[in-house]
């Protein structure tokens, strides 16, 4: 723990953790952002286990790993505020930037090559970020190129041996089938997400839209065809609300063929790993020297393929996912 004497110079965002302020350290001068957690019960355990798992990073370089440098947390009466470094603004915002049209393949190469380094390093110390999406991915200074990216908010990372199947993590339009179906997961399920990333880069939309895990499951299986029967037969969801209370809230669809090759993909013993995708022929070119990304080898694979959009979805143009900084601030 550290002692901060810092002055608020204005406010960045806030969501059901609490509140996000650029400060600035009396100390040294240097500007930092400071994530402000509330006082209540179940926040608190949430911010000490992200400082369980910010210390399992700490021996990692930020930059190099293309992960948000964390300086420490300090208690402001019962509230633990952690200090991070200010970076500019969420891949969400920049997106927007861009009239949600989709980024160019010069801005979408290097960045997902960075963020697949990040998920790349979180595993290599076990880690789950299990909330992956452009709301947790900074730009740390727009005006530079090639763009450089970080990952943000490890509010609900763990350990890959610590996994609690059932308890709910992620964001509606982001998650791993396994999540929404209360079953174990592990690691493969921000490969998932980064390919859900991906594609709302490349389009400027998400990939799978909804109200709820419904919605999504919906058109999941509209696109990649029947969920695997090991995952409806294990169905097992912590909160029993309306999917319990609808009949049509159950997967009762007729046998299609398995998803073979999209869980192959996700989860091989080689191609469902970020080394597989740092290693993609995509990556090949375009991408500046002084990027903080692992030194791979390239190898060989499959052109990058974006699923077909499900009949049933009319344009999402102007519609916004809920992103993390949604909630006020009781």
């Amino acid at each position: 723990m550290l002692a901060l004497d810092a002055n608020q110079q204005s406010f960045l965002g806030e969501g059901g953790f609490g509140v996000v302020t650029r400060c600035r350290n009396t100390k040294n001068n240097q500007i930092v952002a400071i994530k402000v957690n509330k006082s209540d019960p179940e926040i608190l355990q949430q911010a000490k286990q992200e400082i369980f798992i910010l210390e399992q990073l700490q021996h990692l370089d930020p930059d190099r790993c293309n992960i948000v440098e964390w300086n420490g947390y300090f208690l402001d009466g019962e509230r633990i505020c952690l200090n991070f470094e200010l970076l500019d603004q969420s891949l969400w915002d920049y997106i927007g930037g861009w009239n949600n049209q989709g980024l160019p393949i010069r801005e979408l190469r290097p960045i997902l090559h960075q963020i697949a380094n990040a998920l790349f390093h979180l595993g290599s110390v076990g880690i789950v970020h299990a909330d992956l999406k452009p709301a947790n991915i900074m730009v740390v200074n727009r005006h530079e190129s090639p763009i450089k990216v970080k990952l943000i908010d490890f509010g609900l990372a763990c350990r890959a041996s610590a996994v609690i199947p059932g308890y709910r993590v992620g964001t509606v339009g982001y998650c791993a089938p396994e999540v929404m179906l209360g079953i174990p997961y592990d690691e493969a399920i921000d490969m998932w997400a980064l390919g859900l990333v991906a594609v709302e880069l490349a389009t400027g939309v998400p990939l799978y839209p909804g109200e709820d895990d419904y919605d999504v499951l919906k058109f999941i299986i509209e696109t990649q065809g029947q969920l695997p029967d090991h995952l409806l037969e294990s169905e097992q969801f912590q909160y029993e609300t309306n999917y319990q209370s609808k009949e049509t809230r159950y997967i009762k669809l007729k046998r299609l063929d398995d998803l073979e090759q999209l869980l192959k993909v996700r989860r091989g013993p080689e191609n469902g790993q970020p080394l597989f995708v740092l290693k993609h022929p995509f990556f090949n070119t375009g991408l500046s020297r002084s990027a903080p990304c692992t030194d791979m080898n390239s190898t060989g694979g499959e052109n990058l393929v974006v699923s077909q959009q499900p009949s049933s979805w009319k344009s999402q143009g102007s519609q916004k996912f809920n992103s993390s900084f949604q909630n006020s601030v009781e």
